[in-house]
């Protein structure tokens, strides 16, 4: 990190102006150099090799990824170390989704305010992969709420995470694990082969800032009028491992628990139906006031998180100078 500020900065952009659709945007980058790579692969290599293939798929993105913005950092650093250092805070921004994740519960809330349920369901479309288009409302909250809750990890605190520990280049890096894994990190037959370590890489890359993300859950129901510290601590330990993703159990079950609901249950997808594991228990119906609880708990954490990681590099900083 090449300043103490860039992260906290970084993140300020992203609460301000939330995800930059108009500049250049890295993301984009990589899903075109997957696709392109994949093919490639496909192409080249025979299906009994795809299981070493999808090894080095990884590491060509994601090592891709940070020397690509290594390089730019360090050739702008020559120039200029402010030029360096918005460079991070433009890297760093672009793998934030704090307000972009709170925007989109948020405009499903609204539509149910209004009670308009089919415009809820669409919305809620464009954010989940189940089929919304016969929900009622518990489950289209039920919906909002599980979204919003996971992805306050791979969304938020993960990239926060890596960027404190090795600035833009790694965060970019671990966006690039994130973005392999929602494009080939499937266990169907087209995928089960190349895309098996992406979703490894994927589940190891979120692990830790999963478990940190739980706990800052738990510290923001402490600090929150009418949550559950103590039921979100309760679900965590309960139920978090019981969900089918090694990480996501734990943001899901400490929102569950804090605000004593219960998520998981049945899903559709493409006219299958598949069921999750329970979390948290069932106190009370889901109610279209839980979304803006869960997108206020978001927002706790993130700006929990960065608290703490510019402290931490305002330390280390101090510390080099001292």
């Amino acid at each position: 990190m090449s300043a103490w500020w860039v992260l906290p900065v970084a993140y300020g952009v992203d609460r301000l102006l939330g995800d930059p659709r108009r500049l250049p945007h890295p993301v984009v980058g990589m899903g075109k150099a997957i696709s392109r790579i994949e093919a490639a692969i496909r192409r080249l290599v025979p299906p009994h090799r795809f299981k070493l293939a999808g090894v080095v798929l990884p590491l060509l993105v994601a090592g891709g990824a940070f020397a690509l913005s290594l390089g730019l950092i360090r050739l702008l650093a020559q120039i200029s170390p402010w030029l360096a250092a918005a460079a991070e805070v433009w890297l760093i921004w672009t793998t934030i989704a704090a307000k972009g994740l709170k925007d989109a519960g948020m405009e499903v809330f609204r539509h149910l305010k209004n009670q308009d349920l089919p415009a809820a369901r669409r919305s809620l479309s464009m954010i989940v992969g189940r089929d919304t288009a016969h929900l009622d409302t518990p489950n289209v909250v039920r919906g909002a709420v599980e979204t919003i809750a996971e992805n306050i990890v791979d969304g938020v605190i993960s990239p926060l995470f890596y960027a404190l520990l090795g600035g833009a280049p790694l965060a970019m890096a671990y966006r690039a694990i994130n973005t392999l894994d929602s494009m080939v990190g499937y266990k169907n037959e087209k995928y089960i082969d190349l895309g098996w370590a992406s979703a490894r890489l994927d589940d190891v890359a979120n692990y830790v800032p999963a478990r940190l993300t739980g706990l800052l859950l738990i510290a923001a129901a402490k600090c929150t009028s009418g949550l559950s510290a103590k039921g979100a601590l309760h679900s965590m330990k309960r139920d978090a491992r019981a969900h089918p993703s090694p990480n996501s159990g734990f943001p899901e079950s400490a929102v569950a628990g804090a605000l004593g609901i219960q998520l998981g249950g049945e899903n559709v997808y493409h006219g299958v139906s598949s069921f999750r594991a329970y979390m948290g228990e069932r106190t009370r119906e889901l109610e279209p006031a839980d979304i803006p609880t869960t997108a206020a708990l978001l927002i706790w954490v993130s700006n929990a998180a960065v608290l703490i990681g510019t402290l931490f590099l305002l330390l280390w900083f101090l510390i080099g100078v001292l």
